[in-house]
């Protein structure tokens, strides 16, 4: 089994190869706005540096958000375009879940919060057992709103301090650590999720409201 794992839902560019025994190799990458170059160059150094190719791959894993429409998409498009020419499994997980799994040994036994950058001073959230089991979301919204007194991951958790009584994990996901969620699930025999996009986003367009009197 060789497995690639990457995720664009964040600043950061992150890829992982996993073999039968563990990651091989890995990167990660603060891209800007440079996801969809530094991706395909990060996926081709990755292979050469494992000496494989990416006729090899059984299987591709992608994180799903939530996160910017642009630097998801080039993820996702990557991964459907690897899985349909190659023929093989595509596995979408969700990139709040990545960093959870990450953070739960530091939440040392409490439930804790997951918080990404959704701009607009707004966060992509979810809200996670002590084991790291997704308990509610994922949602996006204003820091105020979230449930308060929690430990917090993720870029959100330390742009806003107020969001967290504690922060603890990592700012952004880690394509290692969706690697190995993504070998348990195929290990498992579970279904592949769907590689669609977790934007959440609330619309910039509103319904108008009624037009205003106009009086001379």
């Amino acid at each position: 089994m060789l497995l690639l794992a990457f995720d664009t839902s964040t600043p950061a560019v992150t890829v992982a190869l996993r073999d039968g025994t563990g990651v091989v190799a890995s990167a990660t990458e603060v891209a800007g706005h440079q996801h969809g170059e530094l991706l395909a160059a990060t996926i081709d150094r990755l292979l050469r540096e494992a000496g494989a190719a990416a006729e090899q791959l059984s299987c591709v894993a992608v994180g799903t958000g939530p996160g910017p429409y642009t630097g998801l998409r080039a993820g996702l498009v990557t991964g459907r375009v690897l899985a349909s020419a190659l023929g093989i499994r595509a596995d979408g997980i969700c990139s709040l879940d990545v960093i959870a799994a990450a953070a739960a040994p530091q939440a040392r036994g409490r439930e804790f919060l997951v918080a990404t950058d959704a701009r607009r001073r707004e966060v992509y959230w979810a809200r996670y057992s002590a084991a790291g089991q997704r308990l509610d979301g994922p949602s996006v919204g204003f820091p105020a709103e979230l449930p308060a007194g929690l430990p917090a991951a993720g870029e959100g958790a330390e742009r806003y301090p107020e969001l967290a009584a504690e922060v603890i994990g990592q700012p952004y996901p880690e394509a290692a650590v969706l690697a190995q969620l993504a070998a348990v699930r195929a290990a498992a025999d579970e279904p592949a999720v769907p590689l669609e996009p977790l934007y959440l986003r609330r619309p910039d367009a509103r319904e108008p409201g009624k037009p205003k009197r106009v009086t001379a």
